[in-house]
């Protein structure tokens, strides 16, 4: 319990972070430069009004210069990402199937804030957790046997680790290609999109952490 409360206060400063990819990313900005500053005002934000869930509260969820309201969405992040952290610790353990977790976590939240605020699902989410779910697949088993049990039919006997990597990236490719050629029939069919590439993508990156099964399921209740 000590490591779950410790990520979960790790996680709120993640969330602070994440605040800043929320609103930067979409717009194609950098989140290292320039630091931190007021959307109303342009003053930047010193590091003691820059505190998770505190500064908000103590700030009254106004800017200390102009006065202009802060959104919700800052603490609200914050706090998700807290909680997040702190369950996966809490539920998988203090250790690296546990920060797997808390990244997927991450992804997710960032994922479903950028969508909430500009439709946008960025790149850095989708198609970087892919990568890093890649490589954690080497490391931390990916749910499922599915992949494992076709590689046996077709007479190949796999270690742990290509089979968990060999599970990620068909709970990546499969459902994400499907997806791809519903919305492909579907502009042929109706002369108009009917699905963004970014939801594919997004649709790979969980099925690389998740696993075919769990993003089957995933996606049918998406669509429930």
């Amino acid at each position: 319990m000590p490591e779950a409360v410790l990520a979960g206060l790790f996680g709120l400063l993640i969330g602070s972070f994440l605040n800043v990819c929320i609103h930067r990313w979409p717009q194609d900005l950098s989140v290292v430069k320039p630091r931190s500053a007021c959307p109303a005002c342009g003053q930047t934000i010193a590091w003691f009004d820059n505190i998770p869930l505190v500064s908000y509260a103590l700030l009254r969820a106004r800017c200390r210069h102009c006065r202009a309201p802060i959104s919700w969405r800052y603490p609200l992040v914050e706090a998700v990402t807290g909680a997040a952290f702190f369950c996966s610790i809490a539920i998988f353990g203090p250790d690296l199937n546990g920060v797997k977790y808390c990244l997927f976590a991450t992804l997710l939240i960032g994922l479903i804030f950028s969508d909430l605020e500009t439709l946008l699902l960025p790149d850095e989410f989708t198609v970087g957790g892919f990568f890093a779910g890649l490589a954690l697949a080497w490391f931390v088993p990916v749910p499922g046997t599915t992949f494992a049990m076709l590689a046996r039919m077709a007479g190949f006997d796999l270690s742990p680790r290509a089979a968990s990597l060999g599970e990620g990236l068909f709970g990546a490719l499969i459902p994400a290609g499907g997806l791809w050629l519903m919305g492909w029939i579907f502009e042929k069919l109706r002369n108009k999109q009917g699905l963004g590439f970014g939801d594919v993508k997004m649709i790979a990156m969980i099925g690389v952490f998740l696993g075919i099964g769990s993003t089957l399921l995933t996606i049918v209740l998406a669509s429930v």
